[in-house]
């Protein structure tokens, strides 16, 4: 409960912090995070701290920074969870996921069985969640649950690079993209369309856009990465 608490804060200064623009979340050893502690939570040891009033899940949902998830070993039941909370995954060949909640008798609550679905088809999700196996880092990229592999001492330089390349862009710009993405996701198509109109005419209407776009152009020229006028 300590550390749910202590990462939950920590969720909170960073969105606080206006000279933070992405976060990277990983684990510290051979394991991105195993989940609650059992032993806590069916009453054999006391918690080591009282239920925060703001709850990890909440801290994570709430922020309107993109999080990448740099996954390095186990993430297992809530370390699953805490995985999926991250708008996309890096995953090193030592990544082993796992949703043991079947097994350990509680129903998710940090939004598993609705996010694992959307992500992976509800078939598979139903064969992780009834069975409780492990899915393997190369099983998980074919299945479009990370979006890839890379050798576990090149995780955190690769995060690292793709966190470099999401500052480069507009922040307001991506922010909002990030934002509708979200929101569209969990809404059908014909109102995931509707909320880009909208967001697209309020976002013109904000800026001066041609001006903006100029600007943003002669930037991405002056770094190398426009090659023709296209």
């Amino acid at each position: 409960m300590a550390l749910r608490n202590a990462i939950a804060d920590t969720f909170d200064q960073l969105e606080a912090d206006p000279d933070v623009q992405v976060i990277i979340l990983t684990g510290a050893g051979r394991a991105f995070t195993v989940g609650l502690d059992l032993k806590e939570l069916g009453g054999e040891k006391p918690a080591d701290a009282a239920v925060s009033s703001r709850d990890l899940s909440d801290a994570i949902g709430a922020l309107s920074k993109p999080v990448i998830g740099a996954v390095n070993g186990f993430a297992i039941t809530g370390g699953f969870e805490i995985a999926l909370m991250c708008d996309f995954l890096i995953a090193s060949p030592n990544a082993r996921f796992a949703d043991t909640h079947a097994r350990v008798g509680v129903v998710p609550g940090w939004g598993l069985s609705q996010r694992l679905p959307r992500l992976i088809g509800i078939n598979r999700a139903k064969e992780l969640s009834l069975t409780g196996n492990y899915l393997d880092a190369e099983t998980a990229c074919a299945w479009g649950l990370v979006n890839r592999v890379v050798p576990a001492e090149e995780l955190l330089s690769t995060c690292e690079a793709l966190a470099r390349d999401i500052v480069s862009t507009d922040p307001v710009t991506r922010g909002e993209i990030r934002r509708i993405m979200d929101a569209g996701w969990a809404a059908t198509l014909d109102e995931g369309l509707q909320l880009e109109d909208t967001a697209s005419r309020a976002h013109s209407k904000s800026q001066v856009r041609a001006d903006k776009v100029a600007q943003r152009r002669k930037d991405i020229q002056s770094r190398g990465r426009v090659q023709t006028d296209g």
